[in-house]
């Protein structure tokens, strides 16, 4: 096996960045394929914390190319800082580790500003995005009038184009959302600033990328969010502007269908969701609090509180569906610790009808009851165990019970924030 697709399987947040990082050795190439700075990935090594918003996680093993596709939009401001610390800590020193694809669009400073002013208007109707200016830039990329990080590094025409741009943004602003307006000068100046900077890292990735591919490398594909916040296949209108299922890979890496080998959908031992939209799983009492504290869930990027609630098969089921997931990561298992019993949703009831399968529209699940299966819980501190026969009876059977229900075997699972606290019952990469 030459290729994996590491994917979030539920609303995001499920610990993708450390399993990419444990991953990471294995492959010779880390590409990030969509979504933006939206997307915070959390990694703990040697008890020392890294928070990556735009950088593949593979960038902390220095043996490791790592790709920035064209399906990511960039903020320039975001990637440099990060270029920045990853520098001055020695862990990037050669930009040929770091690859960022021309054809990637630009998040400029009126995307952020329209983010959050449409998010304040919205008021109670707000989605709940991050106000990073990721919707508004996918929304110019699509309406063909986006600036590529290509067109950072020809001053002349990106100021032309820069020009024509900041009329049609600052009228939204000013005449429909009463906000200040963006002076072009100083974006301008900014941009061209960017594009001198990055000049170094900009390369033509999927060129990049076929050639491993031909070489016989290894290469890991990183998403960011997770399957129910595709724009296509998640809880619709609360989710994401990007492709965030593994089919995303084919264009926003730049990469055919017939190269990808494996699909790992990643998953906590139970469920949580940022922003607004049903979660049909959801505890909003002290069970909820209790698990958030255990996690310390609280949004990588926003710092945002997430909510929480129990496993949810029949949402695990879907994400295999659309997918293809061929394995499964079970992460936070040891946040369980302690909880006398273990409910897992296995199936809907919408309307007094049971359903196996999770519903086609954002009513259906707001109505859908869960049906709980409960296992027992186990008390044991799980962090030291490195083999999945050593597992508490009672942990080890709620992670075959995933596996049953998801219907795809689990081939990691996470003990601990650690990158060594992990357990492998499985291989991805063929070894």
């Amino acid at each position: 096996m030459k290729t994996v697709v590491a994917v979030g399987a539920q609303w995001g947040d499920e610990g993708k960045g450390k399993i990419v990082d444990w991953l990471a050795p294995q492959a010779e190439l880390v590409v990030r394929f969509q979504g933006g700075n939206n997307a915070g990935h959390t990694l703990v090594v040697d008890g020392e914390q890294t928070v990556l918003h735009v950088v593949p996680s593979g960038i902390l093993h220095s043996g490791s190319v790592n790709l920035i596709g064209p399906g990511v939009v960039v903020d320039p401001a975001v990637l440099l800082t990060e270029i920045d610390a990853l520098t001055e800590r020695g862990v990037l020193r050669d930009p040929s580790r770091l690859r960022v694809s021309g054809r990637a669009h630009v998040i400029l400073p009126w995307h952020t500003a329209l983010d959050k002013a449409r998010e304040e208007a919205a008021r109670k109707k707000a989605i709940g995005t991050t106000g990073r200016g990721i919707g508004p830039t996918y929304e110019d990329k699509v309406a063909r009038r986006g600036v590529r990080v290509a067109d950072l590094l020809h001053p002349e025409s990106l100021r032309e184009k820069l020009a024509d741009l900041v009329t049609r943004k600052n009228f939204e602003l000013e005449n429909l959302l009463n906000w200040a307006p963006v002076d072009v000068k100083q974006v301008t100046e900014q941009a061209i600033e960017w594009g001198r900077r990055l000049e170094p890292y900009v390369d033509h990735t999927t060129r990049i990328l076929d050639r491993a591919l031909r070489d016989g490398k290894k290469v890991l594909f990183e998403g960011a969010q997770g399957t129910f916040l595709d724009i296509d296949h998640g809880t619709y209108p609360y989710v994401t502007s990007s492709n965030c299922v593994a089919g995303g890979v084919c264009t926003g890496g730049g990469v055919g269908p017939t190269r990808i080998d494996r699909v790992l959908g990643i998953t906590k031992a139970y469920t949580t969701r940022v922003g607004g939209g049903p979660f049909p799983t959801e505890e909003t009492g002290s069970v909820g609090e209790e698990l958030r504290k255990a996690g310390s869930e609280f949004g990588a990027t926003t710092g945002r509180p997430r909510r929480c609630g129990w496993l949810d098969a029949v949402m695990l089921r879907e994400a295999v569906c659309v997918n293809g997931i061929t394995d499964l990561a079970v992460n936070k298992l040891d946040v369980l610790r302690g909880v006398r019993e273990l409910p897992i949703a296995t199936q809907y009831r919408i309307g007094g009808k049971l359903t196996d399968d999770f519903p086609m529209t954002l009513d259906e699940v707001a109505q859908a009851e869960p049906v709980y299966e409960t296992l027992p819980g186990f008390d044991e501190d799980v962090s030291g165990v490195r083999r999945s026969e050593d597992l508490p009876d009672n942990a080890r059977r709620y992670v075959e019970r995933i596996e049953s229900l998801a219907g795809v075997p689990v081939a990691l699972v996470s003990v601990g924030p650690g990158r060594d606290e992990t357990i492998r019952r499985g291989a991805l990469f063929g070894d």
